[in-house]
């Protein structure tokens, strides 16, 4: 317990800068950049709330348990009727009855449920108005005082929505995250590093997966996943390959273009102009279907370049694996 600034400033000195480790940060952990202090309260009793979109429904839904301040995955798998769920309308929202519902199963005094409901109903005020993914609250507790308290939250938000959420994800900490990554989302790549050693340029999030897919069933392993969405310029091809290149695992390159808004033309002159920059002296199998297919063909094959040029999907992984094998 902390009961002086000096303290304070004590115990942040031989946080920061080190490296935290947990099931969250995986092995690698995470630098500590920032110490938040806060006043300590002892809970009498700790419950779980979480906010979600639902798929099956389409709706949000509200996950609630008694049994919180643990592992909310655990408890599922160990007691699945200790986890409450509630699906609400989106015309309705949470109203008074439906909050203290919601309150009612947390295990809470009844003198707590009023305040409890009350939280649950701001909570949900935040999931609508800041375009969240995800609030989680574990645990939500009812203090000693019979008040109500959220004592470690997680809360995730659409980057679909950045664009009317700037006060949220003007608080985004890139330290935080994969410097490639935060590099990759501003030219509009989004790129994960994987452990393999076969490159991936798709464009879609759906044919980027398959395209993962089919070079693991071919005997391959990827290296990436690199979605350059809808808007591939041949700058932001040229980008993702200064991206995977940087991967000394990476002998071969995977590029598989299905052109409807992008142009499979511009594709091919960043396909080349990268080829050319960065010299290249790996294969790069190339599969394009769609806008200017004919022209971005005539491009490759035009280049002299190491470019090797499919329309259909399965040769081309099949060929990107012989070309490409792990080592």
């Amino acid at each position: 317990m902390i009961s002086t600034p000096e303290e304070a400033k004590e115990l942040s000195e031989k946080m920061l800068g080190h490296k935290l480790i947990t099931k969250q940060t995986g092995e690698a952990g995470k630098e500590v950049t920032a110490v938040y202090i806060v006043e300590r309260k002892d809970a009498k009793t700790e419950a779980y709330l979480a906010i979600l979109m639902d798929r099956a429904t389409q709706l949000p839904m509200i996950v609630a348990s008694s049994q919180g301040g643990m592992d909310i995955e655990g408890v599922a798998a160990k007691d699945p009727d200790a986890i409450k769920t509630f699906p609400i309308q989106l015309d309705e929202g949470v109203t008074d009855s439906k909050a203290t519902e919601i309150a009612s199963v947390l295990g809470f005094s009844q003198e707590a449920v009023p305040e409890a409901a009350s939280t649950i109903q701001k909570l949900y005020k935040v999931f609508m108005e800041r375009d969240c993914t995800q609030v989680e609250i574990n645990p939500l507790s009812e203090i000693t005082d019979g008040s109500v308290m959220a004592m470690d939250a997680k809360l995730g938000f659409d980057d679909n929505a950045s664009f009317r959420q700037k006060e949220v994800f003007s608080w985004r900490d890139p330290t935080q995250e994969d410097p490639e990554e935060v590099e990759a989302a501003e030219y509009g790549l989004n790129f994960i590093k994987l452990d393999g050693n076969i490159a991936n340029i798709v464009n879609g999030a759906g044919l980027a997966m398959a395209t993962m897919d089919i070079i693991k069933l071919n005997g391959g392993e990827p290296a990436n996943f690199l979605d350059c969405g809808g808007t591939a310029t041949p700058e932001t091809i040229e980008k993702a390959f200064e991206l995977i290149l940087s991967d000394k695992k990476v002998n071969g390159i995977f590029v598989n273009i299905f052109g409807g808004i992008v142009r499979c033309d511009y594709v091919a002159k960043g396909l080349i102009a990268a080829t050319k920059n960065f010299q290249l002296d790996i294969p790069v199998v190339v599969r394009l279907q769609g806008t200017n297919m004919k022209e971005a063909k005539e491009l490759i094959n035009n280049s002299g370049l190491k470019l090797y040029p499919f329309e259909d999907l399965d040769p081309a992984a099949e060929k990107i694996v012989s070309l490409a094998p792990a080592s």
